[in-house]
């Protein structure tokens, strides 16, 4: 399947939905129809009740996303008014994207960079190669970014971290991203389709309500103690353990074999 021209591409198999950032010739930098074209492959895999967790990488060895289509900004981002238009127009995408229930793995090879950074971050595990590049340009650019992207870089490196990246705007390795804890692993770059694929195989294996209840707990937990929907993060609770699934990974327990779950 085809969105945004061709420049967002969307499959799925054996439970996991796959996004692919198809324009390599510009290292997959996210265009205003792209944000779009990526909305509507995530409402594909959200209203798919086959789809257990879903894939995001970029065409190509060269880039995971290099960042937001410079070449669009004199038009979209010249000045703070053509910046609150540009986030409306690119909206969607980021809602659909930060509020999607399914588990996401963002698969990173090349450069990850700005508003690539910002995807990536958005997802819930960050697979990257060793020769992955990393940063936040946005004080080369004399911009800034907003509070939401912001408050993920802090969840996930912490303040003084934060301020090195946000700082510098300067490019860092895979190995200093796995050390700080951008990226969840890192692994040889012949490898990284094939380690990425076995953990989505996994997580398509198991319970998918147990998914959604434990990805809604992680993001509660992130949250302000005033933002918390506890009534929701409860109901999710109790789904798991009203569930025929639960009932079926009791017996596939029991009688020593692999469940199968069918999100019910």
């Amino acid at each position: 399947m085809e969105f945004a021209n061709g420049k967002i591409l969307a499959s799925i198999e054996d439970g996991v939905g796959r996004v692919v950032f198809n324009q390599p010739e510009k290292r997959n930098a996210m265009s205003v129809d792209m944000w779009g074209g990526l909305a509507d492959a995530l409402d594909l895999f959200s209203e798919d009740p086959q789809v257990r967790c879903v894939v995001l990488r970029g065409a190509g060895d060269k880039a995971f996303v290099s960042g937001a289509d410079i070449s669009q900004f004199e038009k979209t981002r010249a000045d703070a008014s053509a910046q609150q238009e540009y986030d409306r127009l690119t909206s969607a995408g980021r809602a659909r994207l930060a509020a999607f229930r399914k588990p996401v793995i963002a698969e990173i090879r090349g450069f990850c960079m700005g508003g690539g950074l910002g995807i990536a971050m958005s997802a819930d595990i960050r697979i990257a190669s060793e020769d992955s590049q990393f940063g936040i340009p946005a004080a080369k650019l004399g911009i800034a970014y907003g509070f939401d992207m912001v408050r993920a870089l802090v969840d996930l490196v912490g303040p003084a971290h934060a301020h090195m990246i946000l700082m510098t705007g300067e490019r860092f390795g895979a190995a200093e991203a796995e050390r700080i804890g951008l990226v969840n692993r890192v692994v040889p770059a012949a490898e990284l389709e094939a380690t990425v694929a076995r953990l989505a195989a996994t997580m398509a294996a198991n319970a998918p309500l147990s998914l959604l209840a434990n990805k809604l707990t992680v993001k509660t937990v992130l949250k302000d103690p005033a933002e918390r929907d506890m009534a929701a993060l409860r109901a999710a609770m109790a789904a798991c353990f009203d569930s025929a699934d639960y009932r079926e990974g009791r017996r596939a327990f029991m009688e020593k074999r692999k469940p199968a779950f069918t999100g019910r």
